[in-house]
Formats: structure tokens, sequence, C-alpha cells
């Protein structure tokens, strides 16, 4: 038997493209410099060798018309593989993405399909400062007609960005960069596709549920180790599509433990953590013990790196919200006088 290497995420990516065109012509790679050079981090490496400049290409530094052209060759059988290079440039290609790329099945009433997949890094944590640490899944997500996949290690990368190419709409794909090359793991069997639009279960316990996605479930599963120590058992569920969600798994989780926290990396207002929030107070309102809590960023600009460790989510924190939250019994206490219990965040002092 032959033993597995373990692979970053980096590699992951460059053989599910690798694999992906290998196995269907019609799969083209845009992006800017990801044909000599590879891409910024690389991920593209090799790639115009093995298959060419007639499928590997070169693009201008101008992100609305890169995804333009993408739509336009995806409505006609092409199936583009874009790559921006940071997400936060993906807002000046936004009118593309939002007004045709994720309307054109609807547009058209079927007839068209747009099988177009958005490629990007994405998230803080590499001194990048604004526009290159970006955690922008909630705008995507508020789209209807895109999918918003986001993988937390190599083996996912490789098995959801496969099924993301053969998806027939659209897909975001997000792609935390602080994971590329810090996570080595062995990838699964060659071609295996992982399912789009469900939850996997990392861990499993029953004191909470802990919800995180992308790079944060490191942070997440480092913390489980430290609670694990202390005696405290819970659901790890990194989310992966973030549209649409996988609320039947989530909930089930909750109803079992009657406890959660949401984890994620981008800013708290209007974050995809108080979606899951909302759907979990309906789905699961009677098995709650607390409210649904969340350890997201700070309503700001990500700071430039020397306070970028301080807006970050640590796993120390994380072991501190499970505390409070295992300590918070709200739903099941009587109801007096008082609005909140003395540990709810924004209680008057």
């Amino acid at each position: 038997m032959i033993e597995q290497v373990p692979e970053t995420m980096v590699n992951a990516l460059n053989r599910a493209l690798y694999d992906a065109m290998t196995d269907n012509q019609d799969i083209i790679l845009l992006g800017e410099d990801i044909a000599a050079k590879g891409g910024v981090f690389a991920v593209t490496k090799g790639l115009l060798a093995r298959f060419g400049a007639d499928r590997v290409i070169d693009t201008p530094l101008a992100e609305g018309m890169l995804a333009g052209i993408s739509v336009g060759l995806a409505s006609q059988g092409i199936i583009p593989v874009v790559e921006f290079q940071f997400s936060g440039f993906m807002l000046a290609a936004m009118e593309q993405i939002a007004c045709h790329a994720a309307r054109l099945r609807s547009r058209t009433r079927g007839r068209l399909s747009c099988p177009v997949v958005f490629r990007a890094p994405y998230g803080g944590g590499g001194h990048g400062a604004e526009f290159h640490s970006e955690s922008p899944e909630a705008l995507f997500a508020h789209l209807p007609g895109l999918r918003v996949v986001i993988p937390s290690s190599p083996a996912t990368a490789y098995g959801l960005l496969l099924s993301s190419i053969a998806d027939p709409d659209p897909v975001v794909f997000l792609e935390p960069k602080r994971v590329y090359r810090t996570v080595c793991e062995p990838l699964p069997q060659p071609n295996t596709h992982y399912p789009l639009d469900r939850c996997f279960i990392l861990r499993s316990g029953g004191d909470a549920t802990l919800v995180s996605w992308g790079a944060s479930i490191q942070e997440t599963l480092a913390a489980d180790v430290t609670l694990r120590q202390q005696g405290i058992h819970c659901d790890v569920i990194d989310v992966a599509s973030i549209k649409p969600l996988d609320m039947a798994t989530i909930a089930q989780s909750v109803r079992k433990t009657g406890r959660c926290l949401i984890i994620h990396e981008a800013v708290r207002t209007g974050g995809v953590g108080a979606e899951i929030a909302a759907q979990i107070s309906a789905l699961a309102f009677e098995y709650l013990k607390t409210p649904p809590r969340r350890r997201a960023g700070f309503d700001i600009v990500l700071p430039y790196y020397r306070l970028e460790p301080y807006f970050m989510t640590q796993p120390k924190h994380i072991v501190q919200s499970v505390i409070q939250l295992l300590n918070d019994d709200v739903m099941t206490a009587p109801i007096s006088g008082q609005s909140y219990p003395s540990a709810y965040p924004g209680k008057c002092k």
C-alpha cells in the first residue's frame, strides 16, 4: 500500500485544477499572473506548461473585464476558473458577478447557465492590511444565484474545488490564505468530489456546538483540544458551504447540545454568523439553554500588521466564550424584571 504524502492547501488546489483540466477540455483558467508566474501564491504553478497558453491565460489588471469575459465564455459552454489575486479586488468585479453571473439562469428562464468558478485568496493573518485581507463572504452570500464555498483544509480544498468546477452555476470559492501552507494532510483519492451545500462534523460532543469555517476552523480545533482537557466536549462543525447553508446539520447538533458558539473572522455586523444564529433560533428554539453567541471580527477595516493579532480571534478567546456559554443557562431561568443576565454582552452597568 502506497503511503499518502501530506500536502499543503496550495498543492491541493493545484492538483484539483490539474485533475479537472485533464478530464475536461472545456475548462480554462483566467487571471492576473496565473500563467508564467503561476499566480501570487503559486496555486497555478506548472499548469501553463502542461495545458498551454490557450487554456491557462494571463489577463490585464482589470477585474471587471475578467469577470465579464468569464460570464460570456460560460454562457457558451466553456468552464472558466477565474483567479482574483485577493478577495478584496473582487469588489471591482461585483457588477458583473452580481448582475450577470448570478442572474443568467433566471434571466434566460434556464436556457443559459453560468458554470464559472471565481477563486480568490481571502482573510487576514498575512500582514496584508486592507484589500489583501478581506473576509467578504457575507456580501456574496446575500446574492441569489451564487454558491459560496470556503475550504478549511487541503483535503476539503481539493474535493470542494472539483465539485465547484463541476457545478452548472457560478461559485465564489474563497481560499483562506492563512491555511495555504500552514496545514498539511493527505488528499483524498484522485477525482474525489466533496459534496457542496453540506457541513462537515469534525469533532463530536454533547456540551456545546462550535460552528466555524475557513481559517477560523484551525483556532476552533485548537480551542477544542483545550476544552476537552477540561472535560468539555463539543461538536465542531465546519460550515464549508456558506451559501446555501446546511442548517439541518447545524440545527440537529444544537438540539443535542442546547448551546451554540459561532466563530468567524469577518466583521460581526451583518455577518454569516448572524444568519446562522437567526436560523438556529427558529429551528431549535425550544432546545436552547442560552442564546446563540458569536465570536467575530471587530466592525473595522482590518488594521495594519502590528494590530492585526488583536483583531484575529485566538483559541483562548474561543475557550473563554465556551465557558461563559456553559455558565449562562438563560433560556431556563425564570422571567423577572431584569431584561438580561449580568453576563450578557451589552448590559448597562
